[in-house]
């Protein structure tokens, strides 16, 4: 038997042999002649195709459209659904060139979202490290020179790691077949998209799904010399220059952390508040207790107070409102505001930066979406969509913050964007869950939640059906520098008559993000407070003060009604 199958080896070599002969040279030199080939049916069929970072497809479409998907914009779900549909062998497009600021402050791919959150948290830990340092006399550590910052330092250093994750993006996208150019997108037509490189040059494509993720940017104020003056944070790791004595208008989460950071590194912050106050949409009782550990550590906060005009001064210019001349400062250019009390007294300060943090406005205008049908929010210029992520239009989808009505982060757009492509193309039917998603805001001392805020569940669930269980904590990691004894704190607030469920955990203090984390597993599964209180604590890390609570807010609130009396 075995003669026998070496004879039908000797023949089956021979036979591919005799093939090979007369179609070509070699197998190698055939394969090399298709590749050549394909491509030059490639330039054929896009003479007028301008490379981004990847190169074109090299094969003509097998549809009638150029591509099955066409992502308009690389925000973190833009990103995470190309890659899904690539993944699911689908020929995909994604499009980013985003518009500069009016600072000329431009990014790579993943400059807005993804990029973004990574700093936010690199510049809370540049702040942090200082506080470490002062700290660190106390566990016996001795510096042999002087210590100091170096902002030009933190800034190259941003920028480079910024341009590695730009980078890795990159090579996710084309290791999954998919791919970019740095490009921007207009809808001509309900299929047809016109693609402007950097340099000007157009072409038009046509995709059979078509997906804005365009993310949003920072809002600027109708304020006389506010856009010729102000930066946003677009702007804030641009300037060359150390930021020096700042003001910050408005108290979002993104200018709490601006603030935050800046303080940190030892610059003199003054945060304006309007109506109605910290940290909107978080809970407001945290937020009293997040101002007032920035004020404990040097931020001023001017509440009910406005912007009313930015100008440029030099060292010779004066007070409008006293008539008398500045004070003399090291820099020959500052920014002189006029504010203005909800009571209308009047006041002029001058600071070396000021730092716009009104608010997001989502980047859909200009772009074509009314020239199809596409329906946005009047008010927000945000998308109208469907649980589907569908817009007014059948085949147009819309993906991350340019959604109307629906909470936005990195991580929950890069989850929604995953599940759409699975949805468009993997046969699932898994809809997006938009209730307990876990946030975090990157204040000096950190705030995480996930669920319901106390105001919110008074609101949706009724007061006498609310228990809230809380307490402040000492991490052991500041007990030896004796640090803010009583600035961390734990809130689980909870459903009495859904066997005390937890419909929203928050904690204020270091990681709290990491260890939010974790619980919103839980709360994802039906936690409640029972379950909790089983749980074994690990001991002796801050998590663990969430499997120990018995003080009640009503308790608290009681005693302290007692104690006035």
């Amino acid at each position: 038997m075995i003669q026998h199958v070496a004879h039908y080896t000797k023949q089956l070599v021979a036979s591919v042999q005799e093939a090979l002969k007369r179609h070509g040279n070699s197998g190698e030199e055939n394969l090399t002649t298709k590749r050549q080939r394909s491509k030059a049916d490639s330039r054929t069929l896009y003479p007028n195709w301008q490379q981004g970072s990847m190169d074109p497809p090299t094969s003509p479409p097998t549809g009638p459209y150029d591509y099955d998907l066409l992502v308009i914009g690389g925000s973190s779900g833009g990103l995470a659904l190309a890659k899904e549909a690539a993944r699911l062998r689908k020929n995909v497009l994604i499009l980013d060139l985003a518009t500069p600021s009016l600072r000329g402050t431009t990014w790579d791919l993943g400059g807005s979202s993804i990029n973004t959150d990574c700093k936010r948290k690199l510049l809370q830990q540049a702040a942090l490290l200082g506080k470490s340092m002062k700290d660190s006399h106390k566990y016996g550590w001795r510096f042999t020179e002087d210590v100091s910052h170096d902002w030009s330092q933190l800034l190259e250093a941003l920028q480079e790691q910024a341009k590695a994750s730009s980078a890795e993006l990159r090579r996710e996208l084309k290791s999954c077949g998919a791919f970019y150019l740095n490009a921007r997108g207009d809808i001509v037509a309900p299929h047809i998209v016109e693609v402007t490189d950097s340099s000007g040059r157009k072409r038009s494509v046509s995709a059979e799904t078509l997906v804005i993720a365009t993310g949003d940017a920072p809002q600027y104020v109708d304020t006389p010399g506010a856009r010729e003056n102000c930066l946003t944070s677009d702007d804030l790791l641009s300037l060359p220059r150390p930021p020096g004595r700042t003001l910050v208008v408005g108290a979002s989460a993104e200018g709490l952390e601006c603030a935050g950071f800046l303080s940190g590194l030892a610059f003199p912050v003054v945060v304006v508040v309007p109506q109605p106050g910290l940290l909107q949409g978080f809970d407001q009782k945290i937020a009293q207790k997040i101002e007032n550990h920035m004020m404990l550590h040097g931020v001023d906060f001017l509440h009910n107070h406005s912007v009313t005009k930015v100008k440029q001064i030099d060292d010779h210019s004066t007070d409008e409102l006293t008539g008398e001349a500045a004070a003399p400062q090291a820099s020959s250019q500052r920014l002189r505001a006029t504010l203005v009390s909800r009571e209308g007294e009047t006041k002029q300060e001058d600071f070396d930066t000021i730092l716009l943090a009104v608010g997001r406005k989502a980047r859909t205008a200009d772009m074509g979406l009314e020239r199809v049908g596409v329906l946005c929010s009047q008010d927000t210029g945000r998308i109208l969509v469907n649980e589907r992520d569908q817009t007014s239009v059948e085949h147009i989808y819309a993906s991350g913050s340019v959604q109307h009505g629906r909470p936005s982060s990195t991580g929950l757009s890069m989850h929604a964007g995953t599940l759409l492509a699975r949805r468009l193309y993997g046969g699932g039917g898994d809809i997006c869950d938009y209730t307990n998603v876990p946030t975090v805001v990157f204040t000096p001392v950190e705030y995480a939640a996930c669920g319901l805020s106390e105001e919110r569940a008074n609101l949706t669930l009724g007061g006498d059906n609310i228990e809230v269980y809380h307490s402040s904590y000492w991490p052991v990691e500041w007990t030896l520098p004796r640090r803010n004894k009583n600035s961390c704190y734990v809130k689980v607030v909870c459903h009495i008559p859904d066997q005390e469920r937890v419909v929203g955990l928050h904690v204020m203090g270091p990681n709290a993000g990491d260890v939010v984390q974790g619980f919103a597993v839980a709360m994802k599964c039906g936690l409640t407070k029972a379950q909790l209180d089983a749980t074994v604590g690990i001991h002796p890390v801050s998590a663990q003060v969430l499997t120990s609570l018995t003080l009640t807010q009503r308790i608290s609130e009681a005693l302290m009604l007692r104690g006035s009396c």
